[in-house]
């Protein structure tokens, strides 16, 4: 267990004290998409979704979902968020959405959790907008692509 930070020497889980840390620019992106039915994805591609711009609401989504991470997973500091960015781009091949979510801060804990964090609400806001035509949407691969900052330094996913 002494690999594991979020657990003390007794195994039981612990929020990690972070304050001998230095404060270090940090980044980190996430990606994952959305795969839907073909004429589901035309009805977001000709703007026709009966609840609206569903790439404009799953960006709002995701970024308030970068924001309330602390909130949703119980070890996760809060942070002073500096940046959110989340992207949805139509992919005719999946087809579907491609979604990715880039986090800034600078302190003294990455911003990973909130970068998988807005990528899966993102995500999640995609299907709630159109599950109603299409109830086989799978929402996959969301992943961590860049983690850059802090002691350990960078990490680029192959």
């Amino acid at each position: 267990m002494s690999d594991l930070t979020h657990f003390n020497s007794k195994g039981e889980a612990h929020m990690v004290d972070v304050s001998d840390k230095a404060h270090t620019d940090r980044i980190a992106t996430a990606r994952g998409h959305v795969k839907m039915q073909q004429a589901t994805y035309d009805m977001i591609a000709e703007g026709r979704a009966k609840k609206g711009d569903v790439l404009s609401v799953a960006r709002l989504a995701g970024i308030m979902g970068a924001k309330k991470t602390p909130d949703l997973i119980p070890l996760c500091h809060p942070l002073a968020i500096t940046k959110v960015t989340v992207d949805l781009t139509l992919n005719p091949e999946l087809p579907g959405v491609d979604i990715e979510a880039s986090v800034k801060t600078t302190g003294q804990t990455g911003v990973e959790m909130e970068a998988l964090t807005a990528a899966s609400v993102a995500g999640l806001t995609v299907y709630d907008m159109i599950k109603a035509v299409d109830k086989t949407m799978e929402i996959g691969a969301i992943r961590v692509v860049l983690k850059d900052g802090g002691k350990s330094g960078r990490y680029t996913a192959e």
